[in-house]
């Protein structure tokens, strides 16, 4: 017990709280803009795939980093695009349309490595790029805080700005308004002249972003290579965050947050006498857990707003 007590206390491990749960905000706040403007993107999972074999084969082969990073990124936002495409103009349902770009991206990634590098494994016999860790200056002298702040990967900066910077977007910038009128009241959105249909395509290319730069960091920051199939659930998991956050930015960087620290204390534990079944399994369970909590406290709700309508005269 006392080990598993150094173990959560530990700079180490609140500092791995912030490198894993970097791909679950990301891609949480993709989630989140789509939610908002009222396509869910079920295809997170798909996009965060696709840009990580992208950036992977692209840097390898280039010897670029950054051209990696973007084409990864770039390739999600085209998913994103085409599943706005499949939902808004063909009519298709999001979910079963995020579905199969979900499979798309899993086939697809599997067979482009296996043509270009005859591996059905993944990338590891391409030496590719990784993105870089940042030194804070001045803040990487001072106790506990520096170890655990700085010297973190570049990505993993972007996402704890991405909860600001989302709630700023989504409250404060014009567009944000658009996007939430457009989500809450499309044909009122549209009576007032504001274009429906750009502003969802913007959006969902948007959200495409933001789950390529997860995409990115999990084969060019998590890790130097890409693995097949190596998402391994975490958009799912995200777009479990956004629901447990309320839809709200803080929310959502919270509830990720959480995941970010279940899978970390999953990491850290494998160190120790613990059963590797219990251990792999608490990022799911925590997830579980969180939504029945979520579900529970919406029913609760709904129920206390049903009972406030019927003692009004």
């Amino acid at each position: 017990m006392s080990s598993v007590m150094d173990v959560l206390f530990s700079t180490a491990f609140l500092a791995a709280v912030f490198r894993v749960a970097t791909p679950y905000l990301l891609a949480a706040f993709g989630g989140l803009v789509a939610e908002r403007v009222g396509v869910s993107n079920i295809a997170l999972e798909g996009q965060m795939l696709a840009a990580a074999c992208t950036g992977a084969l692209v840097s390898g082969y280039s010897g670029s980093t950054t051209l990696g990073a973007v084409s990864g990124v770039v390739v999600a936002a085209l998913l994103g695009l085409l599943l706005a495409a499949l939902t808004l103009n063909l009519g298709a349902d999001a979910i079963i349309a995020g579905i199969g770009l979900n499979l798309l991206a899993s086939g697809a990634t599997a067979y482009a490595v296996y043509s270009l590098l005859d591996d059905k494994g993944g990338t590891s016999g391409l030496p590719s790029g990784s993105l870089p860790a940042v030194r804070i200056p001045g803040v990487e002298s001072i106790p506990v805080v520096g170890d655990v702040v700085s010297g973190q990967n570049l990505m993993t900066y972007v996402a704890l700005l991405a909860a600001p910077l989302v709630a700023w977007l989504l409250h404060r910038m014009r567009f944000g308004f658009h996007l939430r009128a457009v989500g809450e009241m499309p044909e009122a959105a549209r009576s007032v002249g504001i274009r429906v249909r750009r502003v969802q395509y913007l959006t969902l290319a948007l959200s495409g972003v933001l789950a390529g730069l997860a995409g990115v960091f999990l084969s060019m920051g998590y890790v130097s290579f890409f693995v097949r199939d190596m998402t391994a659930g975490r958009g799912f998991i995200a777009l479990a965050a956004v629901f447990l956050g309320g839809l709200r930015p803080w929310g959502v960087f919270f509830a990720a947050l959480g995941f970010g620290a279940a899978e970390a204390l999953a990491v850290q534990l494998g160190s120790l006498q613990v059963p590797p079944q219990l251990v792999s399994a608490i990022p799911y369970a925590f997830t579980l857990v969180a939504l029945a909590v979520y579900a529970y406290r919406r029913r609760a709700g709904s129920r206390s707003a049903r009972a406030g309508q019927a003692l009004r005269p």
